[in-house]
């Protein structure tokens, strides 16, 4: 012991959190694009919001409303993908525990799906403000 600080345990991270540098951005780059094709392979709801994305992130960029407008709606559509990608990322690591029912897990996934749903309620009510201001 040094006299300032205790001692901390031995560290069970992961191995790659050592990586540092681009090293480090580059493997990240390379996990997302996994996490983002497995997510449109095996997702349906996220594909299906993709698919949406991509006709509303264009009428966005394309309608007549300021940018503020433009950038709150295109960020209103973005947050959706990303609480679904959240969301399955839940629901795969509660698979991974137990396929067996549980109230938590069932909790949990309850939960993720209603974060999904406040993220769609949220774009929705963001389109209209902007489209009847």
């Amino acid at each position: 012991m040094n006299g300032y600080l205790p001692e901390q345990p031995v560290s069970q991270e992961s191995p790659h959190k050592g990586k540092t540098g681009l090293r480090r951005v580059w493997n990240a780059l390379h996990y997302s694009i996994a996490g983002l094709r497995a997510a449109l392979r095996y997702e349906d709801a996220f594909r299906q919001e993709t698919l949406l994305a991509l006709v509303l992130l264009p009428v966005a960029l394309l309608l007549p409303v300021g940018l503020v407008g433009k950038a709150l709606m295109i960020g209103s559509v973005m947050l959706v993908l990303i609480v679904e990608l959240l969301n399955s990322a839940v629901e795969a690591t509660v698979d991974r525990i137990s396929l067996e029912n549980h109230r938590l897990a069932k909790r949990a996934k309850d939960l993720g799906s209603a974060a999904v749903l406040i993220s769609l309620i949220n774009a929705v009510l963001i389109w209209l403000l902007v489209l009847l201001s």
